[in-house]
């Protein structure tokens, strides 16, 4: 360990923020600049434990002491090694990742964690500016022809890991330009796009050929994927999102959270706002929170986003509901660590201006006689045990409207897309609708492997980059068949 000392003498820091009423006339990222230095004494903290909880956290298996070690001596150029060799997008997860793996770490047990999360960013910033980045093609091809449809975190990483072990990789995406969630679900302030791009100049240089705006199913049909690949990934998103059947839902001003997010990305990115990714137009043109009360149905990440963004509209109010009741404002004792906490958090979204209400539940969205969105119909909750499950019941007398112009549901999504693609390649769909697979390898075809959202449900970034190169490594092994030598599936990615 570089300082045995370091989490005795240093406090765990981060970089400051921007001033909220600063922060919320534009979409930049709202971290201010963090010295090396300041990085080499976060990285200090880290015990170097004998049993390091943080590796099981992370859904990576990131070898985390070992690069604290490598900032702490500043050996910038090795510590990108470590990282790089679990994850393939430390830029990402260095910006958007809850941080699993503080939960599980041992100095959080009766102090503030190291902040990993921070320590990955700064590794991969350094990494860029020092040159340490470049693009390293196989030397060798095998041959083999993989399609990846779905440029999301979990597809690039499958992508990257695929072209490392030398197969032949086409990427496809149906939107206008790659990065899936990332590019168009993430807000700019959490996450820059140019983050996307550099990286995938890095790819492209690797050998990786990118396809946009081609939608599989459609501009190019399952049949002849097929006969074209000898491989076909599936790593699209769980896109259907969950609704909320109740009266008024077809008033306008009541759109799904990802539409208005992405509409967002799409302004900032110069891009054509009135259609989605398809290319089909929306319903109601574009979506502006400006002047109107804007009420979020759902109390995670993505309803935080929609926060943000509201906020820099300039909207009038922001509220966000959420129908489970309020969490306790330390780790609460049913998930000790190191399990993840259930506890209150607060985004920087929330700073920025939000009222949040808990136990609350949506009885139907009222509309003028223009139908327009005019309110929303809400009842307080009150949750009970009954029989070992939680149970919600109304509150007496606690009916009443809330003004609302603006109703953004995020309440999560279901499971991916089936029509088209899925269907048409026949793939089996397991109890909840995400793609049914054993070892990433689909149970209707051999040829067809699925990961991510798609596999696994929605998730976190970090498991999808997992999930990405998990696959990759079950594809690999099956694209290679049996080593005539020793018996054994011949795989470059057996040991990455």
């Amino acid at each position: 360990m570089g300082k045995p000392t370091g989490f005795l003498e240093f406090a765990r820091e981060l970089p400051k923020k921007r001033d909220p009423q600063e922060r919320i006339h534009d979409y930049k990222e709202i971290e201010m600049p963090f010295s090396e230095q300041d990085s080499q004494r976060q990285a200090a903290r880290c015990m170097d434990c004998g049993t390091p909880f943080c590796h099981s956290g992370c859904p990576l298996g990131n070898i985390i002491p070992e690069f604290n070690d490598a900032v702490y001596e500043q050996n910038w150029a090795y510590a990108y090694e470590i990282l790089s060799s679990t994850n393939n997008f430390p830029e990402f997860t260095g910006r958007i990742c809850p941080a699993p793996c503080e939960a599980s770490c041992v100095l959080g047990i009766n102090k503030p964690p190291v902040a990993i999360e921070f320590i990955e960013k700064s590794i991969a910033e350094a990494a860029f500016e020092r040159g340490h980045v470049i693009p390293k093609p196989p030397k060798v091809r095998t041959g083999k022809r993989v399609a990846v449809v779905g440029s999301g975190p979990a597809g690039l990483a499958a992508a990257a890991q695929l072209n490392k072990a030398g197969h032949v990789v086409t990427v496809f995406e149906r939107a206008d330009q790659i990065g899936g969630l990332l590019r168009y679900g993430i807000p700019d302030f959490k996450l820059e796009k140019w983050t996307i791009d550099r990286r995938l100049a890095v790819m492209e240089a690797e050998g990786i050929t990118f396809r946009t705006s081609v939608n599989v199913g459609v501009d190019i049909t399952a049949k002849d994927l097929l006969d074209q690949f000898d491989l076909v990934m599936l790593t699209g998103g769980s896109t259907v999102p969950r609704d909320l059947p109740i009266p008024g839902r077809d008033l306008k001003g009541v759109y799904p959270a990802m539409e208005f997010l992405s509409q967002q990305n799409k302004r900032i990115a110069n891009k054509p706002v009135q259609v989605d990714h398809r290319g089909v137009p929306y319903g109601d043109g574009e979506l502006w929170a400006t002047d109107k009360n804007v009420i979020v149905i759902g109390g995670g990440d993505t309803g935080s986003d929609c926060v943000g963004t509201s906020n820099r509209h300039g909207a009038a109010s922001v509220t966000q509901i959420e129908l489970m009741p309020m969490p306790p404002k330390d780790r609460a004792a049913s998930t000790p660590w190191p399990n993840w906490p259930m506890m209150l958090r607060t985004s920087t979204s929330h700073e920025e201006g939000c009222e949040r209400y808990w136990s609350i539940n949506t009885k139907a969205f009222i509309g003028d006689d223009n139908g327009n969105l005019k309110a929303l119909r809400i009842v307080d909750l009150e949750w009970k045990n009954e029989n070992g499950r939680m149970q919600m019941v109304e509150v007496p007398n606690s009916e009443r409207d809330m003004p609302c112009e603006l109703a953004l549901l995020a309440a999560g999504f279901l499971h991916p897309q089936h029509n088209g693609l899925l269907d048409d390649l026949g793939v089996e769909y397991d109890e909840r609708g995400n793609v049914k697979a054993v070892n990433y390898q689909t149970t209707a075809n051999p040829n067809v492997f699925a990961a991510g959202d798609m596999r696994r449900g929605q998730s976190l970034v970090v498991w999808a980059i997992s999930e990405g190169r998990e696959a990759a490594r079950a594809a690999d092994s099956y694209l290679m068949g049996e080593s005539v030598l020793e018996g054994k599936a011949v795989s470059v990615l057996a040991e990455v």
